[in-house]
């Protein structure tokens, strides 16, 4: 399998922010989404974020933004497959996805993602860590996708899917474990941007 690319997910509303682009908060003097950008860059083969709107607010992270095809803010698995899209002209087979108000995700996400997939005709896992009611908590923002699936994905969407989880369970998706419960701590709220100080 070739070294996947990597998709930032940003085209989210960020309502409980108040609106406008949570990645572009500052967080210990570094926007949240260059310290996104830090930690995937080295893992993928190439970057891309998808966000939707105004391209150029995004032009000094010097990265191609993809928008979602799908209308009307259909979530995640729209970013998703605006990725997998991407790809597709890139000639690669899978993608990796994070989120851009999530700064502290493991430097080995993907190698992670990419063992948990071993002998899958089409490589689908999300990361999970553990949790004390339910188990395993799912993080579905991030996670490994096939650009095989690209046109179910598509079809789903239309057909009104919006579950990151329903998808990837009618597809038998994996999941990655990853110890630290506190690595993929997002940022929604004002409180979070303060935690999240309080974290570095």
């Amino acid at each position: 399998m070739k070294q996947p690319v990597g998709v930032i997910l940003a085209g989210g509303r960020a309502t409980r922010m108040g609106g406008g682009d949570k990645g572009l908060l500052q967080l210990g003097g570094q926007t949240l989404l260059s310290r996104v950008i830090d930690r995937i860059d080295p893992q993928v083969a190439a970057l891309a974020l998808n966000a939707n709107g105004d391209p150029t607010r995004f032009r000094d992270t010097r990265l191609p933004v993809i928008a979602d095809s799908i209308d009307g803010f259909a979530g995640p698995l729209a970013g998703v497959l605006a990725g997998l899209d991407w790809a597709a002209t890139q000639g690669v087979d899978t993608v990796v996805t994070v989120a851009a108000d999530t700064p502290f995700y493991p430097c080995d996400l993907v190698p992670q993602l990419l063992l948990a997939s071993e002998g899958m005709a089409h490589p689908l896992v999300l990361a999970a860590t553990p949790d004390a009611k339910r188990g395993r908590a799912r993080h579905p923002t991030f996670g490994l996708w096939p650009v095989a699936l690209r046109d179910d994905l598509r079809r789903a969407l239309q057909d009104g899917v919006r579950k990151v989880v329903q998808w990837t369970d009618a597809h038998a998706g994996r999941e990655a474990l990853f110890a630290d419960e506190s690595a993929f701590f997002n940022v929604n709220t004002p409180a979070d941007l303060a935690h999240a100080e309080a974290m570095l």
